[in-house]
């Protein structure tokens, strides 16, 4: 009887969710120019959970603004779900900006005169599909999700700090995006609210979701799936970060306690 030989092929490559390609961003103020970043390459996978970290001025929150097409790069490519959104113009970025990504914001953001069910809905009301019934719905879900379901009524000002960041996750989940970004999630919050934001994420991230989060502190940053390391607008790795943060005696990051 011939024997059958199973031959093994390598297993394909994870699909980028987000990719960006050589990318750079420079601002132009008077005749001084700054070049924000340089030569950024970055994937990120469905499921992942991405902490980017750095000294302050190295660029984060710009990388973190054209992630979330709230800007858009001076070169290079940047694709979302295999299409190229670098060269889109505002309506169209607003547009899959409102449809793919969800905004947690370290000031939290909320409106101050809106309900937290009306805080937590806005996103859907600037879709074209927008239904009021099926939008609560959606609210009372992702509400529950974060522990707030029984503030529905409340206002911004009678939440606590930390009752607001949950309230702003929920509201950066409504839409179902493909992917969450958080800007210092934790940097308006004291350690017992931070750890519990953090836990939150975490919680996420373990039930599917993809997250790019922004963060000084290293505890948190250690938590995430992967650590990209940023020093003067370029992504570096863990030993070159460390010998260039000693060149030139950058201040460590100090932990949450």
């Amino acid at each position: 009887m011939p024997t059958t030989t199973t031959v093994s092929t390598p297993s394909a490559p994870a699909p980028s969710l987000l990719r960006l390609e050589n990318l750079g961003k420079v601002f132009h103020t008077d005749e001084v120019e700054t070049h924000a970043l340089s030569d950024i390459t970055l994937d990120i996978a469905p499921g992942d959970f991405v902490a980017i970290t750095g000294p302050s001025g190295c660029g984060k929150s710009t990388l973190l603004s054209i992630l979330g097409l709230l800007d858009a790069p001076s070169s290079g490519r940047y694709l979302l779900d295999d299409a190229s959104v670098a060269e889109l113009d505002q309506r169209a970025r607003a547009r899959i900006r409102n449809a793919k990504i969800g905004f947690i914001f370290q000031a939290f953001n909320l409106i101050a005169d809106l309900t937290v069910e009306e805080n937590v809905a806005l996103p859907l009301t600037y879709r074209e599909d927008y239904d009021r019934k099926h939008a609560a719905q959606r609210v009372r879900e992702v509400l529950e999700q974060v522990g707030m379901n029984h503030r529905l009524r409340h206002y911004p000002g009678q939440l606590s700090g930390g009752q607001q960041q949950r309230v702003a996750v929920a509201r950066a989940l409504t839409g179902k995006p493909r992917i969450l970004l958080a800007d210092e999630p934790s940097g308006n919050l004291d350690s017992h609210n931070g750890e519990a934001v953090m836990q939150l994420l975490e919680q996420l991230h373990r039930d599917g979701a993809t997250l790019c989060m922004v963060t000084h502190d290293p505890a948190f940053a250690h938590r995430a799936r992967r650590i990209v390391h940023m020093l003067d607008g370029r992504i570096v790795d863990e030993d070159t970060f460390e010998r260039l943060r000693n060149e030139h005696d950058i201040p460590a990051p100090v932990a949450q306690s």
